[in-house]
């Protein structure tokens, strides 16, 4: 007889365990949560998920890593993942002028104050537009009739806050969380303690070590030497994004799109709702790759958008 099973309470490790059970023992999950709540997950993720290397298993336990007070540039590598999921700060709504400043360039001493001189102009052109723009903003949009005051001051801030972020610096600290499952915290954990930017390298080793004191039967404490330094040798080489050509416009655009495919879903693209995504399986018949300037506040808007591949740019 059908059953349907919501589960929300259980611990990440043990939800793993439950489900991995039905590939070996096709029983109701409520029989698997007995067997579970009896031994306790930890030798089975040690053996089945670390040990044989069953990693759809860690797919099952999701967490959530919050990181505080890093930089945008280190929000930024945390982001950098197809499967991320998770929020940030918005500079849309907040006003970033208080936030402490991380100079990257901190570990260069012939760099660091030129780094650190470089920022604070930036902030100083941040807090100065936020004086000049809110009261020119409620000129240029003056308070309806029967407007509720409190709403349109936070309709002029939002506005003020949304043109001034693109001049906050890369340093700028910010606050973001994280919600992943346990494999694909490792994989990209891998990725992250490889990262060139010190700052990235040593959040990383702080999250893959909190994690391990959560977890620890699923393996954040595991290191394999050689898939360290093949990570480390392409992280090192080809994380940022530099241009195949100097761009002639301020806007190009290339495809590899199979035209002779996609041409008999002619009827399934013009008859799409607004809002409403294109099938998954429409992807295969090719992708486009554009190339333009933007600010920096847009493109930490779009780089978090998970429907493309879009590297930092170096600074």
């Amino acid at each position: 007889m059908r059953k349907i099973i919501v589960s929300h309470e259980l611990p990440p490790e043990a939800n793993a365990m439950a489900l991995a059970m039905y590939s070996r023992d096709p029983q109701s999950f409520d029989v698997h949560l007995e067997t579970v709540n009896r031994v306790g997950p930890e030798k089975f993720m040690s053996q089945y998920y670390v040990g044989y290397g069953h990693k759809s298993i860690g797919d099952c336990g999701t967490t959530t890593i919050c990181a505080e007070n890093i930089s945008m540039l280190c929000a930024k590598a945390i982001q950098q993942w197809a499967l991320y999921n998770g929020q940030e700060a918005s500079t849309r709504y907040i006003d970033m002028g208080k936030q402490e400043i991380i100079n990257p360039l901190l570990m260069n001493p012939l760099k660091s104050a030129m780094g650190k001189e470089i920022q604070d102009d930036w902030m100083k052109i941040y807090k100065k537009l936020l004086e000049v723009l809110v009261p020119d903003l409620k000129i240029k949009f003056p308070m309806g009739e029967g407007e509720n005051p409190k709403v349109y001051e936070r309709a002029i801030n939002a506005k003020a806050f949304d043109i001034a972020r693109a001049f906050l610096p890369a340093g700028a600290t910010t606050y973001v969380g994280w919600h992943t499952n346990l494999r694909q915290a490792f994989d990209h954990l891998v990725e992250l303690r490889n990262h060139p930017l010190e700052e990235v390298r040593e959040t990383a080793e702080e999250i893959s070590k909190t994690l391990h004191e959560k977890y620890p039967s699923s393996g954040f404490e595991k290191r394999y030497a050689d898939s360290e330094r093949y990570v480390n040798a392409y992280m090192d080489e080809y994380v940022y994004l530099e241009p195949e050509t100097k761009l002639k416009k301020n806007f190009s655009v290339t495809n590899n799109l199979n035209t002779k495919a996609i041409n008999k879903y002619k009827d399934l693209l013009n008859s799409r709702p607004a809002k409403t995504e294109l099938p998954f399986f429409l992807k295969r018949y090719g992708t486009f790759t554009f190339q333009f300037l933007l600010d920096f506040g847009s493109f930490r808007d779009l780089q978090r958008h998970r429907s493309g591949n879009i590297l930092m740019p170096p600074l």
